[in-house]
């Protein structure tokens, strides 16, 4: 029982430092997204993001897996780790499985242009 309790206290403090690191990462990074919201649309559609998620503006785009990316503007954090800005969403897109390794989110082989596109749409949709 002791082996599991400082397990568990260690990876809080793993996880608290973190988010401390994120939080100061995003600091440095634009507060806008920086892409272009028509490419972004057309990169969503690209990469099949509407299979897995629910996505205003996107034709088909009804999928239930991840989470419905609605109001992304407005969240306070991605995944639930990251702070929510355009540079860590971005940095999601790109490379889920680098922030998160056992999440479900797929790597895509997002490029950056895309990635930043793709955050700009979801940044101004509701």
């Amino acid at each position: 029982m002791t082996r599991i309790r400082t397990a568990h206290c260690v990876g809080v403090f793993v996880f608290a430092g973190m988010l401390h690191a994120c939080g100061e990462k995003s600091v440095e990074m634009p507060l806008q997204p920086t892409g272009d919201p028509e490419l972004g649309r057309r990169a969503i559609h690209h990469y099949g993001c509407g299979a897995c998620h629910r996505i205003p503006g996107i034709a088909g785009a009804d999928g239930n897996v991840g989470p419905p990316l609605i109001n992304m503007a407005t969240r306070v954090y991605l995944a639930g780790v990251l702070a929510n800005t355009p540079a860590n969403m971005t940095l999601w897109i790109r490379a889920p499985h680098e922030i998160a390794p056992l999440t479900a989110m797929p790597d895509m082989q997002v490029t950056q242009e895309d990635a930043e596109a793709m955050t700009a749409y979801l940044y101004g949709s509701d």
